[in-house]
């Protein structure tokens, strides 16, 4: 479904388009003037002439973007004037940096998702409910099976999983960008201290975590690693795509475990071809999704990635609140992580 005719927000070829701010939200293709919920590569695409977003990510952004690009930072919560709307950005507790973006205009309070999710994650800040008469939702996971165990739980489990194997080095397949650090801040949380190698891709994007004084335990490249230097007992954290290059090889028959939500589904364990899997989301499970549309006091919904007409359809037939599924080219995170997220979810 389309979005109406006359609204605050508008789909068009770009993406979603405020007229009133002549700006786009996470736009597809390049604009004059982009609003930035969070730096993966499905949310934040090069080319634009100038991008807003949260101050956290723009270390993220740059890196990603190029150096040079036009950025405006801005704060949780403040509200921004830009053309004839009320703009700001609110935390989604994603990863670092990302934001619910609010706009006002017209007596009309819209508030756009980005991707988001309600556990507690030492990694970044804390989802904030904002109120809003329109919301648009992801619903990346928007299925009653998927309901998480907190981070730390799952962190206790890795450790476990790790410390058992003494006699080779134990791979972490993980999103480079969010998925990697909070392993590493949930790690330091249970008192971890121990050095973990990491491959190139997720080594480039730590600077902003250690900026933002994100508490992990000390790191280093695996390349950096002299040759012939010890690997059993040693973690080293990798992004899916990692498994298809060379900078792995020395890793000489390691146990290989994949952190993702998609791990609650056997067969997808069993597709990934790791020994073992490890649920742990950055988007929101199926009792969040439904938390955060009730906490928002929309009176309708769109719902975009993933499960939209799973959490439309309830949303109309069980909560009584008016949503649709939001066609357009909105991208769900994928099972596989060989998106651009792999490389550098």
């Amino acid at each position: 479904m389309p979005l109406p005719p006359g609204g605050l927000l508008q789909l068009t070829p770009e993406g979603l388009y405020c007229p009133a701010a002549q700006a786009w939200i996470d736009p597809w293709r390049p604009v004059p003037r982009a609003l930035i919920t969070h730096g993966h590569a499905d949310h934040a695409r090069p080319g634009c002439g100038t991008y807003w977003a949260v101050g956290q990510a723009e270390g993220i952004l740059r890196q990603r973007l190029g150096e040079g690009i036009d950025l405006i930072p801005v704060e949780y919560g403040e509200r921004h004037r830009i053309g004839g709307a009320r703009v700001s950005f609110h935390s989604a507790g994603h990863v670092l940096g990302s934001a619910q973006i609010r706009l006002e205009a017209g007596g009309e309070r819209w508030l756009v998702s980005g991707d988001y999710k309600r556990c507690p994650d030492p990694s970044c800040t804390p989802f904030e409910p904002v109120a809003a008469d329109v919301l648009i939702t992801e619903a990346t996971f928007g299925l009653p099976i998927y309901r998480w165990r907190s981070g730390a739980a799952v962190a206790q489990e890795i450790v476990d999983w790790w410390r058992g194997a003494t006699d080779r080095p134990s791979l972490l397949l993980c999103y480079a960008f969010g998925k990697a650090q909070r392993v590493l801040a949930e790690l330091h949380r249970l008192g971890i201290r121990d050095e973990v190698l990491l491959h190139g891709s997720v080594q480039q994007l730590m600077e902003p975590y250690r900026e933002a004084q994100v508490a992990m335990p000390p790191t280093r490249p695996l390349a950096e690693l002299p040759r012939g230097a010890p690997l059993e007992g040693r973690l080293v954290i990798a992004p899916p795509g990692a498994l298809r290059g060379r900078g792995l090889s020395r890793l000489k028959t390691p146990q290989t475990a994949f952190v993702s939500g998609w791990m609650a589904v056997r067969g997808a364990r069993r597709r990934r071809g790791t020994g073992h899997g490890f649920v742990l989301s950055d988007h929101a499970d199926w009792p969040g999704l439904l938390r955060s549309v009730r906490e928002s006091g929309a009176q309708q919904v769109y719902v975009t990635h993933g499960q939209s007409n799973v959490l439309a359809r309830y949303l109309r037939e069980v909560e009584g609140i008016a949503a649709e599924p939001l066609e357009g080219a909105f991208e769900a995170e994928r099972f596989e992580g060989d998106t651009p997220e792999a490389a550098a979810p």
